[in-house]
């Protein structure tokens, strides 16, 4: 009987590893791709993922270890010793991610597991990938690919590429190097092919490449494959020396993780943190923007307070706080994301004061539809002249430096090497929220003395 794996639920499977039914269980699983049997693992308790495990062919589980989402792949981990660590999973996995593995377990424990590697090469390379930042070209780049002399004969290049490709899971391109692995160029499979056995390399490559170096940001490497329209990206030292290559796959792993990151950073929290961690961690990265927010409605209230006798003999001024401070932040965040999102993909390409112009501009255009709205509703029902056009033009001056607030400031903490995503969470909300106060008390009580 087959099965069909679509119509199997987690408890089905939690029944069989119970039963101990392992027939049915590797029937389910030769059905399934690495990543699907990830999210089974992701929703079992220990013993079952590690009975489900077992079942798995050594190059499969590693693939699919590393498919888990963070927090089950590290509960995993520590169920298992250094010397399981790695033959079972370090040398199925290519340089790149047998690194990532590693940079998430304790200095003590990567220490003990490199020790346990056989192949001393492989263990070189991973440790030379671990010295470099997870978000650089260096932490993204893979130790495996193909590469040639530039002096070489064709038949000795195909011989060559035989053994190399061996340890290469996929063959995306050919470099071609001189004799101190100097990049020179790409060769073509389709002429190596079609050349005669006894032509040099020399004759067939192509001198065209893009590359980067090892110590340039992962953005960069994203930014630069993205233009080019680029499935690898050759990695070089700063000698120019071939020394890795980054995949797609990789740097769409990196992308997603830094959206995720600036994402929960726009949220007000300091740090990568799931809903899985520990109480004390999700406390951590979530408190610190809260404490800012609170002093940040701390200072709001001084404000209110410094205008008390003001609401006292205008007590109508109150029935707008919420509105104009509420509008300040939305404005603030809006231009904030636009200028986070031209600085991460690069596509900015006028200075400061353009861009503040520019955003000024459209906070004229849309503070004008704004307060011309509020305008005609406070006209009707506000009690007075004087708050309806106290209201019209505090939405209209709030609106406007939100604006520009909102553009300037991720502006600045770009030039200062700051996360501009910063810009974009409660730093701007707050910051807006007590000025946007202030400017409606100031305008309020000069146009309440010109027209009371």
């Amino acid at each position: 009987m087959t099965v069909n794996v679509k119509d199997i639920s987690l408890d089905v499977i939690r029944e069989s590893i119970k039963e101990n039914k392992r027939d049915f269980l590797q029937e389910i699983i030769n059905e399934l791709y690495p990543a699907d049997i990830a999210e089974y693992i992701d929703d079992l308790n220990l013993e079952e993922a590690k009975y489900l495990y077992t079942l798995l062919e050594k190059e499969e589980a590693a693939a699919v270890l590393m498919e888990l989402e963070d927090d089950v792949r590290e509960r995993f981990l520590d169920s298992f010793s250094s010397q399981e660590i790695a033959h079972e999973f370090i040398n199925n996995l290519d340089s790149d991610d047998a690194a990532d593995l590693i940079s998430e377990l304790p200095q003590e424990k990567r220490e003990e597991v490199l020790s346990h590697l056989e192949d001393r090469r492989q263990a070189q390379d991973i440790a030379d990938l671990l010295v470099y930042s997870s978000n650089s070209a260096g932490g993204l780049m893979a130790k495996e690919f193909i590469k040639v002399n530039v002096n070489w004969h064709v038949v000795t290049c195909i011989r060559e590429m035989r053994k190399q490709a061996e340890e290469v899971e996929e063959v995306y391109t050919v470099y071609v190097v001189d004799d101190n692995d100097v990049l020179l160029g790409l060769l073509s499979l389709k002429k190596l092919l079609i050349a005669s056995p006894r032509a040099k390399v020399a004759e067939l490559y192509s001198p065209d490449i893009v590359s980067v170096k090892a110590t340039q940001k992962g953005e960069e490497v994203a930014n630069l494959m993205n233009k080019y329209d680029m499935v690898v990206m050759p990695v070089l030292d700063e000698l120019g020396r071939l020394i890795g290559r980054i995949t797609i796959d990789d740097v769409v792993d990196f992308i997603k993780e830094e959206a995720e990151k600036d994402y929960q950073m726009m949220s007000g929290m300091t740090q990568n943190i799931e809903s899985g961690d520990k109480i004390w961690e999700i406390m951590q990265g979530r408190l610190f923007w809260l404490v800012v927010a609170l002093f940040g409605g701390i200072i709001g209230s001084r404000v209110v307070a410094n205008y008390e006798e003001q609401i006292g003999m205008y007590p109508e001024m109150a029935f707008f706080m919420a509105l104009i401070p509420a509008m300040a932040g939305n404005v603030g965040v809006q231009s904030s994301a636009l200028i986070v999102k031209g600085l991460a993909n690069h596509s900015l390409s006028a200075g400061i004061l353009p861009k503040l112009w520019k955003e000024a501009s459209v906070g004229f255009i849309n503070g004008l539809v704004c307060s011309g709205i509020l305008l005609m509703y406070s006209f009707f029902f506000a009690p007075s002249l004087a708050l309806s056009i106290t209201v019209s033009v505090s939405l209209m001056t709030v609106i406007m430096f939100a604006s520009i607030f909102g553009t300037f400031v991720p502006l600045a903490l770009d030039r200062l090497k700051i996360d501009p995503a910063l810009a974009t969470g409660p730093f701007i909300t707050t910051s807006n929220d007590i000025i946007g106060l202030f400017i409606y008390f100031m305008i309020g009580r000069m146009m309440y003395g010109i027209f009371m």
